[in-house]
């Protein structure tokens, strides 16, 4: 039985195979994935895997305008605010808990999983994206990780792939919420695939008539995607990211956080991207920053367990310490825009303060 927010199908395959579908089904709410859409979607994951007639996972959005914007951020400052006692803000712990076993069990899926990451794919969205084993972007795509805004930090796993990403890239997007284009995603590890938005039909289409998925289903998905990946080489952008990769590392290198925020910040030339880069980091949380900064380096040599771990503890400090529900009442509860932050600034934080976030005895 599905959840209305999320739909599944099944898809007959050539061998007597099959696809197993999953569609986000909030596409008014952006695909925003919800504790109830994490549930369904885990649950059926885990019958998929076990059933020999499925084949391969597919996961998209519904609607043209995003695979995934996030969690479900309002559910969270409801359970952060609304109630005294403990019953809400375990629903918070229950959704970062069980996001992040979603989020795990999609990197270690024994059978192939492809996710069409159309149009917005953010924060939740993201966790999503990156664990699975083809990972495809459309000409519509913009990938972020935006949580300094919302007084929270880059989550879902994002503290082991930004330490994989080239250069100081993974800190400058941690730090900026930087929005990347298709072949920027490529480029940082995020995706694999380019293919144009209108040949979805075409490629689920194909894999289903694939004679190696009965036996070979990954070689399948493979050289599906990659003929079609070569028919949509007229909708490739340009990589910011590659062309600005030596200009993110200068502009990143300096001896302190405080340091690094206040040369993005300073930035007065021409390139949009790192326009955009100095309104975020002047107008974000201090918080986020730094708890961000040190769980990066915190996590440098981590598994991607260790790091699920670490991150689940931090994210429920991040419930309890205020700085995110206020992030979220400014940009999506009231709408003001006037986050009041605990601190307005790195320079002067109280490092008690950050090691809170960091103190899970």
């Amino acid at each position: 039985m599905n959840d209305q927010s999320i739909e599944f199908e099944e898809l007959l395959a050539s061998g007597g195979k099959v696809i197993g579908l999953a569609r986000l089904n909030q596409p008014k709410a952006l695909n925003s994935i919800s504790l109830a859409m994490i549930r369904a979607l885990h649950e059926k994951l885990n019958q998929w895997e076990n059933r020999p007639d499925i084949a391969a996972v597919w996961l998209e959005g519904a609607g043209e305008k995003a695979f995934c914007a996030g969690g479900d951020i309002v559910a969270l400052y409801r359970s952060m605010t609304e109630h005294s006692d403990h019953r809400q803000s375990d629903e918070g712990v229950a959704f970062f808990t069980e996001e992040y076993e979603l989020d795990y069990q999609i990197h270690t899926y024994t059978k192939p999983i492809i996710v069409w990451g159309n149009g917005i794919v953010m924060g939740g969205g993201v966790g999503l994206l990156a664990g699975a084993s083809y990972r495809v972007v459309t000409e519509n795509s913009r990938v972020a990780m935006p949580e300094v805004t919302i007084g929270l930090y880059p989550d879902v796993g994002a503290s082991w792939f930004l330490n994989r990403m080239p250069g100081r890239s993974g800190l400058f997007l941690g730090l900026s919420g930087a929005h990347m284009n298709a072949a920027d995603a490529c480029f940082a590890g995020f995706a694999d695939r380019v293919i144009a938005h209108d040949h979805k039909a075409q490629v689920l289409d194909s894999l289903q008539r694939s004679e190696m998925l009965s036996d070979r289903a990954h070689l399948a998905v493979s050289d599906v995607l990659r003929e079609f990946e070569q028919e949509s080489a007229r909708v490739r952008p340009e990589s910011e990211l590659r062309r600005l990769l030596d200009d993110i590392n200068r502009l990143t290198d300096a001896n302190t956080l405080s340091e690094i925020a206040a040369r993005i910040a300073a930035y007065d030339g021409d390139e949009p991207l790192f326009q955009k880069a100095a309104k975020v980091v002047s107008a974000g949380s201090p918080t986020s920053m730094a708890i961000f900064e040190r769980q990066l380096q915190e996590t440098r040599h981590d598994s991607l367990a260790q790091v699920f771990e670490k991150e689940l503890k931090l994210s429920i400090r991040c419930l309890e310490k205020g700085e995110f529900a206020e992030g979220v009442r400014a940009l999506l509860i009231d709408k003001d825009k006037q986050p009041r932050w605990r601190y307005s600034s790195l320079e002067g934080m109280d490092q008690n303060w950050i090691d809170g976030f960091f103190d899970h005895a």
